[in-house]
Parts: structure tokens; C-alpha cells; sequence
């Protein structure tokens, strides 16, 4: 056994996995059988393996919003720098308080597309020791594969894994192992500063904003058709925050809930009707929805409509959402 620490740096949020690591390279501590327990080592939901067993210690997370501004500048603020850094430090902290023996930082989308990506680069290297891996979009694509199938179970093969996040989306379809990916520009924080920054807190679902919204989304859904075959997919798995806050609010949940979240089946009709009321909902309005976090509140319009144009375009009749991600797949790496 080994403890380690994973943190995701993405466009909108950090977060940080501590979690004791069993069991030796994919394969090794498996069992088989259909479908293996959240973070366990068995088959996953098409019979594939993972790394071991992951056990948390620590998981946090932090809006940052590190990629404000990048889709317009080309470049990471030094606010939203100094923001990031600010968390890190305290995630460094936790890591020494328990005794994580290794650690892995993965950056994303925003800083993919900084050109001071360096500064970002000498900051981690500071906090943690080591340097961030700045993947790119195939390589984060593996990473949320990894991360949302070891932990799901009694879904059907092939599964399409789709990862919101803040810069990009990831489109992943596999069964024991990626057979396709792609990364594409549309993320929750991108579409919100491109096309609602003008329309104010409420853009309205009939919008001519969101209707361009909409036309980028379905721009970049014509690269993922051209290059992963989405028809053999018999499930969609939907990750990430915009999505496991669209599974609280058709959970009616009073708080938020990642145990009752995690495996939850929301219809595709359901996500229409969540992503059409987000969206006509004033700023205040979508604040007060129990399940919500804070750092969301402004994007979460353009986070919904992305999952609603995926289920509608690729025919799915329902999303099955995962707790389990990214970060996951970067504390499962550092098995090996």
C-alpha cells in the first residue's frame, strides 16, 4: 500500500485526491465478474481492470476559475494565478500532514492554452516539488476514462465518457480500454465568457446568445462524430461538476450528496427540461438551488446546455453520472 495525492488543475476549479493506493499494476488485484465496488480494483463496467483499490483519505475542491480570461487573452491573469496558488498551498499542506509518498499535479485546459503557461509551470514546481504535467486533450481523455469506469457498475459496453470542465470537453468511448477520444473547446467557463457575458445573469433558453452558444456546441460535435465513432456507444457516463449538479437538482436532493449522486440515472428529458430552467433562472434564483456550489452559480447555464446538446445530438436516451473522474485516473497512475 501506498498513499498518494493527485490534484487536478483545471479551468474552473483545483482539487485535490489523498487516497491510500493498494494492490500492484492494472490486472493484479482484480477479480473478476460484471462490474467491480466504486474505487475497487475489479472489472470495470466492460470487464476491464484498474490499479488496484483506492481508498480516500482527503478530497477538496476549490473553485478557482484559473482559465478567466484565456479564452480572450491567450494568457492565465495573475489573479486568477495568485487564486490557484492560494489553494495549492493549503492542498500542500494537507499532503504533508499525511504523509502522501507520491504526488502528481495535472493541469488542463486553460493552462494548454495560456502563452505564460511557464509562470504556472515555477509556481506548482514551488508549492509541491515536482512539476506539473500539462496533458493534452488525448491524454486527459485516458485520464477520466480510467477514473469514471473503475468506479461504476451494471452499466452496458461500449460506454461514452464525457468530462465537462471549465476549457474543454472530453469524448471517450471504450470497453476494456479507450478505443477513441477526442478533446474539443466547449466547456462551461469558455461558452459562459464567450457568448453570456453580454446577456447578463439570466440569458433566457430562447436567447439569441444561447443559440450561438449552442451553434459552437454543435460545431465542435461535428469533430467528435468525425472522430469517435459515438453509434457503437450503448452507454453515455457524464462527469465532472456541471453534470453531477444536474443529477442533484433531478434528484430533488437537499444538500449535496455525491453517495446518492454517484450512479444515478437522469433521462434525457429531464436534462432538457433542468438545462432550459437553468438558463431562464436569474443569478439569485439558480444560487439558492440547494445542490449548488457557489463557484457554479454563473456557469452551470452553459454547463447544462453542453450535456443537454451531447444527449440530444448522440440519440441517449439517459446519462449515468460518475463521482469518480479525472482524478481518479491521476491517483490510479501513480500506481505504476
Amino acid at each position: 500500500m501506498i498513499r498518494v495525492a493527485a490534484i487536478d488543475c483545471g479551468t474552473n476549479s483545483v482539487r485535490l485526491l489523498i487516497a491510500d493506493l493498494t494492490g500492484g499494476p492494472a490486472g493484479a488485484d482484480s477479480a473478476a465478474g460484471d462490474g467491480g465496488a466504486a474505487r475497487d480494483g475489479g472489472a470495470g463496467p466492460a470487464g476491464g481492470t484498474a490499479a488496484g483499490r483506492l481508498v480516500d483519505v482527503e478530497r477538496r475542491m476549490e473553485i478557482v476559475r484559473l482559465g478567466e480570461g484565456v479564452d480572450r487573452t491567450g494568457r492565465l491573469a495573475p489573479e486568477a494565478l495568485e487564486r490557484t496558488f492560494t489553494a495549492m498551498r493549503g492542498y500542500a499542506k494537507l499532503i504533508r500532514e499525511h504523509g502522501a509518498e507520491r504526488v502528481r499535479v495535472v493541469a488542463t485546459s486553460a493552462t494548454r492554452d495560456a502563452a505564460n503557461r511557464a509562470d504556472f509551470v515555477t509556481g506548482v514546481r514551488e508549492i509541491f516539488g515536482v512539476d506539473p504535467e500539462v496533458v493534452t486533450g488525448s491524454e486527459e481523455a485516458h485520464l477520466s476514462f480510467l477514473g469514471a469506469t473503475a468506479g461504476l457498475t451494471g452499466v452496458q459496453a461500449p460506454v461514452l465518457v464525457v468530462d465537462i470542465g471549465g476549457g474543454s470537453t472530453e469524448f471517450v468511448l471504450g470497453s476494456a480500454d479507450v478505443e477513441a477520444a477526442i478533446s474539443v473547446d466547449i466547456g462551461c467557463v469558455r461558452l459562459t465568457e464567450r457568448h453570456f457575458a453580454a446577456a447578463g445573469a439570466r440569458p433566457g433558453a430562447g436567447s439569441e446568445a444561447v443559440a450561438a452558444a449552442a451553434a459552437d456546441i454543435e460545431a465542435a460535435l461535428d469533430r467528435v462524430a468525425e472522430a469517435v465513432p459515438v453509434g457503437r456507444a450503448r452507454t453515455l457516463i457524464g462527469l465532472a461538476g456541471s453534470v453531477t449538479t444536474v443529477a442533484g437538482i433531478a434528484l430533488d436532493l437537499p444538500a449535496y450528496d455525491p453517495e446518492r449522486i454517484h450512479g444515478s440515472r437522469v433521462p434525457a428529458a429531464t436534462v432538457g427540461e433542468i438545462s432550459r430552467s437553468l438558463l431562464d433562472m436569474t443569478h439569485d434564483e439558480r444560487a439558492a438551488i440547494p445542490v449548488m456550489h457557489p463557484g457554479r452559480v454563473d456557469v452551470i447555464g452553459a454547463g447544462a446546455l453542453i450535456l443537454d446538446r451531447i444527449v440530444s445530438r448522440f440519440g441517449f436516451g439517459e446519462v449515468v453520472v460518475s463521482e469518480h473522474d479525472i482524478l481518479d485516473g491521476i491517483a490510479r497512475g501513480l500506481a505504476s
